[in-house]
């Protein structure tokens, strides 16, 4: 009854219910600008609730990450600039659909996928907490090494042309993100003895430059061009739409909990992993993968918001964080007097459930705010291009210095804005130049560690590969995805299943 109580705590107060709701609209704001990220957003805040009560401090911060995590999709889908990198995959089948004219579309998908991706990830989270606490538990140094290695192979997913441009791209990637000091020995890599380069490069101004301001410099070249007009006749996708896509949705979901789960991961590894999933598992999408299909919104939507749910568990079972942005929320917790971990689970359930029912209302809220004011949001991309481009290189500028207040971002945000144009203008794919600049630290950071726990044999390594069956399920799916991956793969499968095209001739 009283953890009943406590999770109804939310529900029955109109002062948490406003602050939840004002945390959700702002959270879904700050998110659809480019550099103003969730992390930062929270992090602020806790300056503002040291005086505060818990609940209504926790309320306030929840509201802004449930709403921030699904913001990114906006302009991501309208401008093709993720607003943040668990956006990223949102942006590869969403501006197209906003290119065909159907924004309105894109985003009630995006909306209502958000909505149910959350609702798994606290399901998960009020059911199952221990049980997925104990299973991230297991995950050693070697395992997030394989999981950053079968991240990695997502580049056969996010190339769209030619596999070999793709590997340069995620290689070039890996090399941006190792730039700066070793966390571990400190020394310095790749910095030229350029003081600029010694803090490393931030990803998230790479991420601005190549997909905006390339976007901006593409642009030029149809200055003239008349805008699209988009077609707001129908926002809620049909009820046949969500059935049609519900089993790739809970597969997402399913996916999007257990990275969001695992500490040191989170919503845009688990959104990039939902999208190869949902390329490898739709076999006849409407529009093709890249092209405006609607499992690329389904499948990274409905990740990165069960993602949110997942952070949750180890902090509240372990008093581990999931992700940055639980990180500072277990700060907020110690600040108000409480020891997030095992002993607040028995010491203080009510606050589990509270946070349980501080999540649910939020999901309502962004269900609610993401459903509104579309049709406005739309007129974005009708604009004349004399006005967008500069709207665009104004929004990078923007938000490449918000990220650490430092003119050198904006710096590397325009260089990387030129590489990525010439790289779009030849043909390479800007997504897995990102996805190697986020994997790049975890897979460094987590090699080296393992190399080092087994006393730097490679014989003790690969051992304890086999020994591990979590480690030997993670090694032989890094095998199969990379052997589907080859020519021999399409080769062998063609001779075993036929060739689809003559199936339909025939």
């Amino acid at each position: 009854m009283d953890s009943l109580l406590a999770f109804l705590t939310v529900f029955t107060q109109p002062e948490l219910l406003l602050l939840v709701g004002l945390g959700t609209f702002a959270g879904v704001y700050v998110g659809a600008i480019p550099g103003l990220s969730v992390t930062m957003a929270v992090s602020i805040l806790i300056s503002f609730t040291f005086s505060w009560d818990v609940y209504p401090a926790i309320s306030l911060m929840i509201g802004i990450f449930m709403g921030g995590v699904y913001g990114g999709s906006r302009t991501a889908i309208l401008l093709n600039i993720p607003g943040a990198p668990s956006a990223i995959a949102t942006a590869l089948d969403g501006y197209p659909m906003a290119q065909r004219g159907e924004a309105g579309t894109a985003i009630g998908i995006t909306t209502v996928m958000s909505f149910f991706g959350g609702f798994i990830g606290i399901a998960v989270l009020a059911l199952a907490a221990p049980v997925v606490s104990d299973f991230a538990l297991k995950f050693q140094p070697r395992d997030y090494m394989l999981l950053a290695v079968l991240g990695i192979l997502l580049v056969g997913s996010l190339s769209t042309g030619s596999l070999v441009k793709g590997i340069f791209a995620g290689a070039l990637g890996i090399a941006i993100g190792a730039v700066g000091r070793d966390p571990l020995t400190f020394t310095e890599r790749f910095t030229f003895d350029l003081p600029i380069m010694q803090g490393g490069i931030s990803f998230i101004a790479v991420m601005i430059g190549m997909f905006g301001v390339s976007e901006a410099l593409m642009q030029l070249h149809h200055v003239d061009k008349t805008a699209v007009r988009q077609k707001i006749t129908r926002i809620v996708p049909s009820f046949g739409t969500i059935r049609k896509h519900l089993p790739l949705s809970l597969q997402t979901s399913t996916i999007g909990v257990i990275i969001g789960a695992l500490p040191g991961t989170g919503g845009d590894i688990a959104a990039l992993m939902a999208y190869d999933h949902a390329k490898r598992v739709t076999k006849k999408p409407e529009y093709p993968f890249g092209k405006g299909a609607i499992e690329g919104l389904v499948a990274p939507e409905t990740a990165n918001n069960a993602a949110v749910g997942g952070a949750f568990i180890p902090m509240m079972t372990l008093g581990i964080p999931g992700d940055a942005v639980t990180a500072i929320m277990i700060g907020a917790l110690f600040i108000h007097g409480l020891n997030p971990g095992p002993m607040l689970m028995i010491e203080k359930p009510d606050m589990f459930w509270f946070i349980v029912g501080a999540l649910v209302m939020a999901n309502f809220f962004m269900l609610l705010f993401g459903l509104t004011g579309i049709k406005l949001f739309t007129k974005i991309v009708e604009m004349p291009r004399a006005v967008l481009i500069p709207l665009i290189m104004l929004l990078s500028i923007v938000g490449a210095y918000a990220v650490n207040n430092a003119i050198s971002d904006v710096y590397w945000m325009l260089g990387f804005g030129f590489f990525g144009y010439f790289m779009r203008h030849y043909g390479y794919p800007l997504g897995p130049v990102i996805l190697g600049v986020i994997l790049s630290r975890l897979l460094d950071d987590n090699w080296r560690r393992a190399i080092i726990s087994e006393r730097e044999d490679l014989g003790r390594f690969f051992h304890g590969i086999v020994t591990s069956p979590l480690s030997l399920v993670l090694f032989i799916a890094v095998i199969l995805i990379f052997v589907s991956q080859t020519p021999f793969w399409a080769r062998a499968k063609k001779k075993l299943l036929g060739d689809p095209a003559e199936k339909v001739e025939q």
